[in-house]
């Protein structure tokens, strides 16, 4: 390994491998294929990039969005490292100049689409070359079981059939065991060694909340104790994301949309200035995904239910890549839950697709309504066990729990006798008694169990068949939209052989509490000098990358930049030995950062 570590602090500027990277960086190097999990922000693109550098050859990195790819080319640009991109942007003229700088052995990594792989010109031209290794990268998405399922990845076997001497690595971020035993299969890495770093991300704070009958204002506390960052904020619909933007713009945030429904144009230029400038919020669909490499994303708030934990957990992180502080709020209603369930239920996918599906859905629900850690719960899905972490809203603030078996009863009762042809809301206003024409045309108001729930609130009894829809007692009447029916699983709890608890809101903090508690955990610890220094170097790196077009932090992360503020090197030798700061930034930038702090 002394050759893969000169490399990585020659090129690279890092002083040592972290978690498993070396392991695997070893077995590749000489040969092994390996399938590797390791989380966002975790160092996947090293494993691969440095056993490239190490063995003759070019390294064929199959990667699924352009974006990903201009943005993994131009830091390795900027690293002295010749790679290269083969996908849809470039026209014939340039791609046959780099399929030359292929074939003459003048790329050390090539980026390819799954779609332009797949092809025969492709397929011949990677055999007339000498390939060091193939690299899948977002391998979770020749998974038809997971959340992001892409047809052109079911192609990718013909790898192996093709280039059988040839080492490959599968790399994904968010896989639970089936969804590993199919990449496994599918891209016919049976034999590859398998390499599964913690799954833990104990730099993102999660929250979790009921979404009140006022979201937005919800959103715009959690936005409080964020001024000045960047994040993503997540919207089911392209409707919503619209929406959510023109608001966010009203109240004065720097905010843009990204969904599938805009021009393609629109949507570059939106990931372009979120890439590139700072303090910029994206709200998005899931469109807006795995093309994210932006380091200092320091918030993700999901305005609505997603559709497992692996999409949830691939969302929230790409918060905090750069492993400081960052922040995850998940608000979820009942309406989330049982459109999701109808959606699934309503699916052309096969009975056993559908099923996978609800216990996907069932396990995010479960996640939302635990009182425990949520951190515990979360990695748990992903089979690896961990003590409570102190860094989630339970941990943090406890809730608190109460007996609420006869709430249940009464509620199940009341779908029951209402005929199981009504939504949560109706149901409710029959146990609060409400007076209205249309409870009277239904002869609600006649029932048994009308006003009977009047000792507790809206909000209350809302907790409570969020709960019960969460927990399986209660699911969507497939005959009739928008309504809910008992699961054979509430006559235990309407018997009485059951128990029910359910957890009590928690008031939520105050904004100036949110706003201590964040800066507590996250001021940098950087005197009045060293913090007008990062400021300078941060404009320094904003002019920089601009001339060089790329984002910001391709130049330098923002740990590199407050490690020099903090430092203060006086010569090369010292900005030398600052992680990130390889041979070739070195000679590109570091006479511009010594008069930098000459001038300071």
């Amino acid at each position: 390994m002394d050759a893969a570590l000169a490399i990585l602090n020659r090129v690279f500027g890092y002083p040592a491998f972290r978690g498993p990277q070396a392991e695997i960086i070893a077995h590749l190097s000489q040969g092994g294929d390996a399938m590797v999990l390791m989380p966002t922000g975790g160092g996947k693109s090293l494993c691969y990039q440095l056993p490239a550098l190490l063995r003759a050859g070019c390294g064929v990195v199959v990667s699924p969005l352009i974006a990903l790819m201009q943005d993994q080319v131009a830091a390795l640009h900027e690293l002295g490292v010749r790679a290269a991109l083969l996908n849809s942007t470039l026209d014939q003229k340039a791609a046959q100049a780099v399929e030359q700088r292929l074939l003459a052995g003048e790329l050390d990594l090539l980026y390819v689409a799954p779609e332009r792989l797949n092809t025969p010109r492709c397929l011949e031209l990677l055999q007339r070359a000498e390939i060091a290794l193939f690299a899948i990268d977002e391998a979770h998405c020749v998974s038809q079981w997971g959340h992001d399922f892409r047809p052109d990845y079911l192609g990718l076997s013909v790898l192996h059939e093709r280039f059988p001497q040839v080492p490959r690595i599968a790399l994904t971020a968010t896989a639970d065991e089936i969804t590993r035993a199919e990449i496994r299969e599918r891209l016919q890495l049976q034999d590859a060694r398998q390499f599964i770093a913690s799954f833990d991300r104990p730099n993102i704070r999660y929250r979790i909340a009921a979404k009140s009958t006022r979201p937005r204002t919800q959103l715009l506390s959690f936005l409080a104790a964020h001024t000045g960052e960047a994040g993503i904020v997540y919207c089911l619909s392209r409707k919503s994301v619209d929406e959510t933007n023109a608001w966010l713009v009203a109240e004065g945030f720097k905010a843009l949309a990204y969904h599938a429904g805009m021009a393609a144009p629109a949507r570059a230029a939106n990931q372009a200035r979120f890439q590139c400038e700072d303090a910029v919020i994206m709200v998005a669909t899931i469109a807006f995904g795995m093309g994210i490499d932006k380091p200092d994303v320091r918030f993700v708030a999901h305005l609505d239910l997603p559709k497992s934990i692996e999409g949830y957990y691939q969302e929230t992180g790409r918060a905090g890549r750069d492993g400081r502080p960052a922040e995850a709020l998940l608000l979820y209603g009942i309406g989330d839950i049982v459109q999701q369930r109808r959606w699934i239920d309503e699916s052309a996918a096969s009975e056993a697709h559908q099923r996978l599906s609800r216990q996907k859905l069932d396990a995010l629900v479960e996640l939302c309504e635990t009182v425990d850690c949520r951190r515990v719960r979360l990695l748990g899905y992903f089979g690896e066990q961990i003590v409570p972490c102190g860094n989630c809203d339970n941990c943090l603030e406890p809730p608190v729990t109460m007996d609420a078996t006869e709430m249940a009863r009464l509620a199940l009762s009341a779908v029951y006798r209402t005929g199981q042809r009504f939504g949560a809301v109706h149901v409710i206003e029959v146990l609060l008694g409400k007076d209205s024409d249309r409870m009277r045309s239904f002869g609600h108001d006649q029932l048994a169990v009308y006003g009977k729930g009047k000792a507790q609130t809206m909000a209350s009894w809302r907790a409570l068949f969020r709960s019960l829809l969460g927990g399986g007692w209660l699911r969507p009447n497939p005959a009739i939209a928008g309504t809910l029916m008992l699961d054979a699983s509430a006559r235990a709890l309407l018997n009485g052989q059951q128990s029910f608890r359910l957890r009590q809101p928690v008031a939520a903090a105050s904004d100036r509490k949110q706003r201590a508690v964040r800066a507590a955990v996250s001021a940098p610890a950087l005197g009045n000098g060293a913090t007008v220094l990062l400021e300078a170097l941060r404009q320094w790196r904003t002019r920089t990358a601009r001339e060089h077009g790329v984002p910001p932090f391709v130049v330098f992360h923002d740990t590199t930049l407050e490690t020099i503020a903090r430092v203060h090197p006086q010569n090369r030798a010292q900005l030398s030995e600052i992680s990130g700061i390889g041979q070739a930034k070195l000679a590109r930038y570091g006479d511009e950062l010594l008069d930098l702090l000459v001038s300071d």
